[in-house]
């Protein structure tokens, strides 16, 4: 009787470690109780024919409920804000910013879900994707039909997040690896701000309607 009941108790803690070990559960720790976060990256691109692009460094930081700032320092500057209403793009070597609504459809990128976890099953379907590469991998598939990518992954490291894969609707691969992570940093108002500077063409348009929040309600 004893030797069955150690049996069943050793059965219970594998499956709670492995369960504990899921991707899906790193995510979830990850996330937990994470207003804002920061750190670097770097990105690479192949086309559907396997050439690659040249890879960029920067850095990103996040805010809830869904403010975004993404940096680019080489090989060209890129400043991407998004600030909650609109979304700005400014490329210095071009003297343009680009600026639209910031709408529900930014709720498809799977950034958003590392500071708003419940969007996580609202937005994707969710899968494990084994380990390999020495990650353990979460696969995500939009729900929404008009979502920019295909497929992505979010590969990680024990309790970290380290590298995110995009397949796009064309063939498209994306790798952004992620390093020198800060949780729950003291963000200055100053870095979801954006005001293009004095001379640059500005394209598009800004309308105080942007339909972001809440999600729920403009998604039906």
């Amino acid at each position: 009787m004893m030797r069955g009941w150690l049996v069943v108790a050793s059965l219970w803690l594998a499956a709670s470690a492995g369960a504990a070990e899921s991707a899906r559960a790193r995510l979830e720790a990850f996330s937990r109780a994470l207003h804002s976060i920061s750190g670097r990256f770097e990105q690479s691109v192949t086309d559907a024919n396997g050439q690659r692009g040249d890879e960029s460094r920067g850095t990103l930081a996040l805010q809830a409920p869904r403010q975004m700032r993404w940096q680019t320092t080489t090989p060209f500057e890129q400043t991407i804000v998004a600030d909650g209403a609109h979304v700005w793009v400014y490329e210095p070597d071009l003297q343009q910013v680009s600026v639209r609504n910031q709408s529900s459809a930014e709720a498809h990128s799977p950034l958003v879900v590392l500071t708003d976890l419940s969007q996580l099953e609202q937005q994707f379907r969710t899968s494990e994707g084994g380990s390999h590469d020495g990650l353990a991998w979460l696969r995500l598939e939009p729900r929404a039909d008009d979502a920019e990518f295909a497929q992505a992954e979010l590969g990680f490291d024990g309790g970290d997040l380290r590298q995110m894969r995009f397949s796009d609707q064309l063939g498209n691969r994306t790798v952004i690896r992620f390093s020198d992570w800060r949780r729950n940093p003291a963000l200055p108002s100053a870095t979801f701000r954006f005001v293009p500077p004095a001379g640059v063409d500005v394209v598009g348009e800004t309308r105080p309607e942007a339909d972001v929040f809440p999600l729920d309600e403009r998604d039906e």
